[in-house]
Order: C-alpha cells, then sequence, then structure tokens
C-alpha cells in the first residue's frame, strides 16, 4: 500500500514541482542554481567514502540485535538482523546521499545533530565537512555500537554517538545547544515526528536547516509534513521529494517550494 502511496506522491509532486526558473526567492534560487542544480563529481572525496563504507556494509554478514528498528522493520520477521540486510532495507540510497552531500557543502553547518544514526552512512556524510561538530542519536544500542567501531575505524572521530531513546534524550539535548543543522531520521510515525520537531524548535538560530528524510513515506508522514510546514516559526519550506527542507529565516516571508533536483 505505501508502495503505491508514493507512486502516486511521486506523480503529484512532479506536476507541483518546478525548476529555478519559477523561483522568485533571492535565496531559494541561489540555493537551486548553486546547490541542487549542480552535478554531484563522482569523484567527490565524501562520495567515495560513502560508496567504499556501503560496500563494506554489503558484504557484511555479521549479525546484530536490533531492538528499535524503525521504519525498517517491517522488512523483518526477526530482531537478530544480518548488516548486509539493514544496509538494504535502511541504508541511505545514492541519490539521497548525493544530495545531502551537496546541502552540506552549500551552507557548511558547523553544529549538526542526527536523530537516527542507523549503520552510520548518513553519519559519514554529516561528519565529513570543514570539520562540523556531529552529535548523533540512536536508539538501538547494538547498531549504535556496530555505527560508531566503524566510524571511528574510518579516521571520523568528530562524532558524538548517544544511544538513547529520542524521547529520553532530546529534552536536555535541546535545552543546552544551538543547531545549524539537524538531520531526522528515526521514528517516521506523525506523532512522534512532530514531537521531535517541536522539541528542536528549541535549538534554532536564523540560518538553521532541518531536513526530514522520507516525508513521503505514508499518508500520516506526509499529514506531519503540512503540519510543520505551517508552523508559524518556518520561514520557507522545501520539498525535494527525497527531503524536506525548513528554513527559519525571519527576514524571509513565508513561502513553499516544491523544487526538482539534480544528482
Amino acid at each position: 500500500m505505501d508502495m503505491y502511496y508514493q507512486l502516486f506522491s511521486y506523480f503529484k509532486f512532479l506536476v507541483k514541482s518546478t525548476n529555478k526558473h519559477g523561483i522568485h526567492s533571492p535565496f531559494v534560487f541561489d540555493f537551486t542554481y548553486n546547490c541542487l542544480d549542480k552535478k554531484l563529481n563522482k569523484s567527490h572525496p565524501v562520495f567515495q567514502s560513502f560508496l567504499s563504507y556501503k560496500n563494506q556494509l554489503k558484504s557484511d554478514k555479521t549479525s546484530i540485535e536490533v531492538n528499535d528498528f524503525g521504519a525498517g522493520s517491517k522488512h523483518f520477521k526477526s530482531n537478530h538482523l544480518i548488516i548486509s540486510d539493514m544496509e538494504k532495507y535502511a541504508g541511505i540510497s545514492n541519490i539521497k546521499a548525493k544530495l545531502l552531500i551537496k546541502i552540506i557543502d552549500y551552507f557548511k553547518p558547523l553544529n549538526v545533530l542526527e536523530l537516527g544514526t542507523s549503520l552510520g552512512l548518513s553519519t559519514l556524510i554529516l561528519s565529513q565537512q570543514n570539520q562540523s561538530n556531529v552529535i548523533t542519536i540512536e536508539g538501538c544500542p547494538e547498531t549504535s555500537n556496530f555505527a560508531k567501531s566503524h566510524l571511528k575505524q574510518l579516521g571520523l572521530n568528530s562524532i558524538s554517538f548517544i544511544t538513547s531513546k529520542f524521547s529520553k534524550i532530546l529534552p536536555k539535548m535541546t535545552s543546552e545547544n544551538k543547531f545549524d543543522f539537524i538531520y531526522f531520521d528515526g521514528n517516521h510515525q506523525k506523532e512522534a515526528t512532530l514531537d521531535y520537531f517541536n522539541q528542536c524548535l528549541k535549538t534554532t538560530h536564523n540560518d538553521s536547516l532541518f531536513i526530514f528524510d522520507d516525508i513521503y513515506l505514508s499518508k500520516e508522514m506526509q499529514e506531519a509534513w503540512r503540519e510543520m510546514m505551517a508552523h508559524p516559526k518556518v520561514s520557507v519550506s522545501i520539498d525535494l521529494f527525497h527531503f524536506g527542507l525548513l528554513f527559519f529565516r525571519t527576514e524571509q516571508s513565508k513561502q513553499y517550494f516544491y523544487i526538482r533536483t539534480k544528482t
């Protein structure tokens, strides 16, 4: 059912979406022209590191016990999972990886929070830009330990790994920090997503960016996305289909964009 919903949603997105020629915001036009429309060179060092780690995961037949697997759990009947299977169903795609690399390259955030470490593929991307300080949170202990061990082996030492349920750690995390960039890729349910969004609003400044993965995963995720777009603190929302982006720029009037991207 979700597959048909996503397919139908993609056709609707194509009808509504535009390219840079239909954008009348200087900020969004520049972002589209100098980031989204730029093809990522396949030799980009971060993309090469991503592919290398992804190939390593694809051949890893290690089994770990997963007790908080989120949206990917519907593919498995047991909580003892093979790493290569986890990568297949829960790993970030090459298209999303390229897009995320381009966005990080463009905005160059220094303080980054990730909700949902999983095997660490997106964490790798977030941590290789301009020596950013990255905090990543994962609810499953064995998954978190696996990602931490393997990313440390790759020499990525600017990452702080936290193993905790989001609901337990976020109140403290959001009261003590400001973030330039938050990547939401954890619990893909409406109420949980809205709860994390509302808590993380406390961490924003004028140039903060929230990125939500899987906004078209289900009808309820689309409902959550529409509610977040409508929040009075959000000034600009950009629907890229693969990701949903929210900005908090007080100098801009509220605007919504649906933009087709190149990878």
